[in-house]
């Protein structure tokens, strides 16, 4: 079975390409219903887009989802801001956990949803060496919500709020798509900017190079499963 990879963005999708590239895999343009994919037979991956958004990404998700298969799992990939101090731009966020922090009860008293990765994903990405890789990689909660970080500010209160290590926006989506669908979802997150007021112009300046890391990653994942 394969691995499906669903970017929010196509520069996302792009900084991995390239990186897969550079080390040579072979790339094979695909079709899956109404949407471009690219498959890595000798990594076992398919990659393609899901949009922006929670809603946007789990809609092509699911599409992609349902126009191909059989699925081994789903993993969310895309860049994040770091709400943690201790990150640095490049490094690679594996999410032990996705807390939907823009959800927001006013009537009812529930808490906020969050979603579990796969344990055997987990223990799996436990496992890769990470030596060989100028980036660090940690594990720990992303938080997820419709909602650009850009400011010290609403970086250190979402911070204390959900306790995660970055900030991203789809990752609730796709896990809601693999729940439904029952299959393993594990989202992973390079680290473009701080969330802070430099967040825009860092994460276009690092959104490759944060891609590439990923991809390097995913490569060594599945070179020692």
């Amino acid at each position: 079975m394969t691995l499906l990879i669903v970017t929010p963005l196509t520069q996302e999708r792009d900084g991995f390409l390239l990186a897969c590239r550079q080390r040579g895999l072979k790339l094979q343009e695909t079709q899956l219903g109404r949407l471009p994919a690219t498959h890595l037979p000798e990594i076992g991956v398919t990659l393609t887009v899901g949009g922006v958004g929670k809603a946007q990404y789990a809609l092509q998700a699911q599409h992609t989802l349902d126009a191909g298969g059989p699925w081994a799992a789903l993993v969310c990939a895309g860049t994040a801001g770091a709400l943690a101090d201790e990150l640095r731009i490049g490094d690679v966020v594996v999410a032990t956990s996705t807390i939907e922090h823009d959800f927001k009860y006013r009537l009812i008293d529930r808490p906020t949803p969050f979603f579990e990765a796969s344990p055997t994903l987990l223990a799996a990405l436990r496992q890769v060496p990470t030596t060989e890789h100028g980036f660090g990689v940690h594990f720990g909660k992303v938080a997820s919500g419709d909602e650009d970080i850009a400011s010290a500010e609403r970086r250190a209160e979402l911070r204390q709020d959900t306790k995660a290590l970055v900030a991203a926006w789809e990752g609730a989506g796709g896990a809601r798509v693999a729940a439904f669908n029952q299959l393993p979802f594990v989202e992973l997150r390079g680290v473009s900017d701080a969330a802070n007021q430099n967040a825009p112009q860092d994460f276009a300046q690092n959104l490759s190079a944060a891609m590439q890391n990923i991809a390097h990653f995913v490569i060594s994942w599945t070179h020692h499963a």
